[in-house]
């Protein structure tokens, strides 16, 4: 089961509690007032009906559990495993790949060449929509991920996520060139108001957000830098960039729509992770190589 927590800001004071979960998560408003009705909703701890005018403050709590009606078949995809044993698995995702099935993409993705693969050694924390994902990539980025085998596994590794201390870096072309060598973006991300699909800075209900950065090359019109996740907010990198001007190369959604530059979705790709194993307490650390496509456009670009 998973648990919504949202807090009333001044611009939503006032909002109908349907309308306000729906505007904060990917529920229709048709599916947050089912879940009124169920009593999996709570506004500051009490029980509320649908209609309740909330407050500034208030704090909106969701039960949200898994939709066991959706049968995710195991599928014989192949998979880059970087790194497995009894406890965990390494992946190499490729550009392209959802990582768990959702609306339009029920099939393919990686949940379901995991289940070929493991069978039902896969942890069971996320329900059985996403069997062992500890954290996710979008799907045109690539790159690795961890997968937890078991449900001891899986909370420790979660916990060291949530306490800054999982590694994790990222490569990226970005349009245009940083001022600076390295820096930090200290910016918090939350869900666009314009867009309930997107993410923006000092969004609604937004959460802090940290992101490193690194020029390592510089080109014309483009650069290459590494990018190491302090936290863990959805698109941060791709928010963190567009906001300073310099987005992912190829990235429609938070970038210049009419330019895809030849790429296919951002040219972002998931190189370094690090953590300490749950079973041994030992650190480990991996590091996959750039795929084709990013070589390819590195290629490109230092002809420019």
């Amino acid at each position: 089961m998973e648990i919504l927590k949202l807090t009333v800001d001044a611009g939503s004071e006032g909002e109908r509690l349907d309308k306000f979960i729906s505007d904060n998560s990917e529920l229709s408003r048709s599916a947050a007032a089912r879940l009124i009705e169920d009593k999996k909703v709570s506004v500051s701890g009490k029980t509320p009906s649908k209609s309740i005018k909330l407050k500034a403050g208030d704090i909106v709590t969701a039960e949200l559990s898994e939709p066991r009606t959706l049968d995710v078949m195991p599928e014989d995809i192949p998979l880059d495993i970087v790194y497995e044993d009894s406890d965990l698995l390494i992946v190499n995702k490729p550009k392209g790949m959802v990582v768990h099935p959702a609306p339009g993409n029920y099939s393919g993705t990686l949940v379901n060449a995991l289940l070929s693969h493991c069978g039902d050694s896969l942890s069971g924390i996320n329900g059985v929509i996403r069997p062992g994902i500890v954290h996710r990539i979008d799907k045109d980025t690539s790159g690795l991920l961890i997968v937890a085998k078991n449900d001891i596994s899986h909370n420790f590794l979660a916990s060291q996520i949530q306490s800054h201390s999982f590694k994790r870096e990222y490569v990226a072309v970005a349009v245009g060139n940083f001022k600076e060598d390295s820096g930090t973006i200290d910016k918090p991300i939350g869900r666009s108001e314009r867009d309930r699909k997107k993410q923006a800075v000092d969004g609604i209900n937004a959460r802090n957000a940290v992101t490193h950065y690194e020029v390592l090359e510089r080109y014309k019109g483009f650069c290459l830098c590494r990018f190491t996740l302090e936290t863990g907010r959805t698109h941060q990198i791709r928010v963190h960039t567009a906001f300073l001007g310099h987005p992912v190369a190829g990235d429609t959604v938070y970038g210049d729509s009419k330019h895809t530059y030849g790429l296919e979705g951002q040219c972002l790709h998931a190189k370094t992770i690090g953590f300490i194993h749950p079973a041994n307490g030992e650190y480990m650390e991996f590091t996959s190589d750039l795929p084709e496509y990013f070589v390819q456009f590195l290629n490109k670009i230092k002809k420019l």
